[in-house]
């Protein structure tokens, strides 16, 4: 039996590093995100119908599966726009992330039935409820985490970005070819942007109105400064404007809203380290200082007792 389970708990433990190896491999493909962005639409329709069809190799058969459970469809469909805003675009993620939820939410219950399985039937049943939940929640607030961390990268670029679109517009390049020259220098520095960029240029040179494209990755990232972004170029392609200067200065405030969040940022710390203080450092602090006298005290006291 002890070795029965070994073997389950080393099969479950190389599935899901497999299914992590899977989920994060970097495998996006240009043609295809742009035929994807120009098709949105008709290839919802067409993911949809294929989650429905049983016979279409493994990962739509994990699909498929999910797709039959009462919301399932809502729930792959919140999912892949998570794993999107995560940066994580492969074609196999959605399917990846499903089957690591699963193996993962059976191994924890199992897991819990195998510990408690010479206890009474109530402690079995409480265990079996608590497995279920983390075994559902503790995976989605890691993809909330990616999330959260994506779009803290992209924050963190945008300034820099900013003003260097701001510079390289003043030499007389184009919106296209100047957003292209940017990706490309800030692609070993901020990669996460400049690739957004790079899919926005390569997207209108598909002939994909520049509107939409930019509307398309303000749902990718859901940042409000890359959605205020987004409206200046539009309006200044739109009105004609310059869009150089303004651009310059709205680097300078996004430069101003970052020392502001470091700010903030700083003066949260000491609030969230009081309590580690208070529930480790303390009790260790106290202790090493009155250990040592409540020692000597008892042992001063057990020797006037033995008098």
């Amino acid at each position: 039996m002890l070795l029965l389970f070994f073997f389950g708990a080393t099969l479950v433990l190389g599935t899901l590093v497999w299914a992590g190896a899977r989920l994060f491999e970097n495998r996006e493909d240009p043609l295809a995100e742009r035929l994807e962005a120009l098709q949105s639409v008709a290839t919802a329709n067409a993911t949809r119908v294929a989650r429905r069809r049983s016979g279409g190799g493994f990962s739509n058969g994990v699909l498929y599966a999910v797709s039959l459970v009462p919301g399932g469809e809502d729930y792959l469909d919140d999912t892949e726009r998570e794993l999107k805003q995560a940066g994580i675009r492969n074609r196999q993620a959605l399917a990846v992330y499903v089957l690591f939820n699963v193996v993962f939410f059976l191994s924890l219950v199992g897991l819990f039935l195998y510990l408690g399985r010479e206890n009474p039937i109530a402690s079995r049943l409480g265990g079996l409820v608590a497995a279920g939940l983390l075994g559902y929640l503790l995976p989605k607030q890691i993809l909330h985490r990616l999330v959260k961390r994506y779009r803290q990268k992209l924050q963190d670029a945008l300034p820099d970005t900013v003003d260097l679109l701001g510079i390289v517009l003043g030499t007389g390049l184009s919106i296209d070819q100047a957003m292209l020259r940017v990706s490309e220098e800030m692609q070993f520095i901020y990669p996460e942007l400049a690739a957004e960029f790079g899919t926005v240029v390569m997207q209108v040179k598909a002939g994909q109105e520049r509107a939409k494209a930019f509307n398309q990755l303000i749902r990718r990232t859901g940042i409000e400064d890359i959605k205020s972004l987004a409206a200046m170029i539009v309006q200044s392609e739109k009105f004609g404007t310059s869009l150089s200067q303004a651009l310059k200065v709205y680097a300078d405030s996004l430069r101003n809203r970052r020392r502001l969040r470091a700010e903030e940022a700083i003066a949260k710390a000491g609030i969230k380290m009081l309590f580690p203080i208070i529930l480790f450092i303390l009790p260790v602090l106290f202790a090493i200082t009155l250990g040592p006298a409540v020692l000597t005290f008892l042992g001063g006291a057990s020797g006037i007792g033995q008098r």
